[in-house]
């Protein structure tokens, strides 16, 4: 009697839109996740409304969905929150939040793309997790929820079964990510170099320069403590030492840089340092423990710490991946 292989149930991914929606924020996950059947993959998308009704993004742009949120089977594999340059009205909508809340509950994993990570911290999917968003809005988010933990500089963030990103067309990054969780490595390889993108840059990779910050905060102090930060990120920059260079208290300076930047003094020291020890990394020939102590680490073991924590590799990891792509993750096709 011949064996029968039983059938690979779907992948129900369930992207909740609204009107206002960025578009990118759609399409690009969306591209990637049924571009992957072509290559093996079982990811049933389905855009939904609260209303069922279909919805005009933020391009002016009409989009169809499949129904009301209310039609999704009981579980699903993936919610897919997009997001919207005006933020606030999101999440002032009671019915999207409720829909939002309830599809988060029964999803096996939760994601967003750009500001759609208010929609999730407002149904406390982000709560005391750590989370990306545009790094515009990174303040915001930081300032609107207090009990998210916002890190303003990877592309995107996972933390337990929720996977938050950065601006818009990170989005593609995070899809490609998923893909390559569920299917592997050679699968999203052949979907990136289908939709010719960069294959999976590194969630951690940064949105921007930690340096470029200054330029968004606007309190003299708070730009001076940046810049000696960044001037020298191996000299000690404890947050006593800043506080008085500053000419203010420890606790003015936390309370400013915090509604200034969405951060604390020390994670913008210690992204400061990760950045430096990325360039050396990336160029040089030191060791790491070298590029520890340049850097500002203080100890290898401190530097490795931070880049587990930050980018889910060891430095040198970090070196051998870029040696072997020639920069920032690998080229398709």
């Amino acid at each position: 009697m011949a064996r029968v292989t039983p059938a690979v149930s779907a992948h129900v991914v369930v992207v909740l839109v609204f009107d206002g929606v960025q578009l990118l924020d759609v399409t690009g996950p969306v591209e990637v996740l049924t571009s992957a059947n072509a290559y093996g993959a079982r990811y049933d998308v389905r855009l939904v409304s609260v209303t069922g009704a279909d919805i005009r993004t933020s391009a002016g742009v009409r989009v169809g969905v499949d129904g009301g949120w209310g039609e999704v089977p009981g579980r699903l594999g993936t919610l897919l929150v997009p997001g919207s340059s005006d933020w606030r009205p999101v999440v002032a909508d009671d019915a999207l939040v409720a829909a939002a809340a309830e599809l988060a509950a029964r999803a096996g994993r939760v994601a967003s793309v750009c500001a759609g990570a208010f929609l999730l911290a407002e149904v406390g999917a982000l709560d005391d997790r750590r989370a990306a968003t545009h790094w515009r809005l990174a303040g915001e988010l930081a300032g609107a929820y207090p009990r998210v933990r916002v890190e303003t500089d990877p592309l995107f963030v996972r933390d337990g079964d929720v996977i938050t990103s950065a601006g818009v067309t990170s989005g593609i990054d995070l899809a490609l990510a998923l893909v390559e969780e569920d299917h592997g490595p050679d699968t999203a390889r052949e979907v990136a170099r289908e939709l010719v993108v960069f294959m999976a840059r590194p969630g951690g990779q940064s949105q921007f320069s930690a340096r470029l910050t200054p330029r968004d905060a606007t309190h003299l102090v708070v730009r001076r403590v940046m810049n000696l930060v960044g001037a020298d990120p191996a000299a000690a920059r404890d947050l006593d030492a800043l506080a008085r260079g500053a000419g203010v208290s420890t606790r003015h300076l936390s309370r400013l840089f915090r509604a200034q930047t969405g951060t604390t003094v020390g994670q913008y020291v210690e992204s400061v340092r990760l950045e430096a020890a990325r360039a050396l990394l990336e160029s040089g020939s030191d060791t790491v423990d070298v590029v520890a102590e340049e850097a500002g680490f203080g100890s290898a073991e401190s530097m490795r710490r931070v880049f587990q924590q930050t980018l889910g590799v060891s430095p040198t990891a970090y070196r051998a991946r870029f040696r072997s792509t020639g920069g920032a993750g690998e080229f398709p096709g």
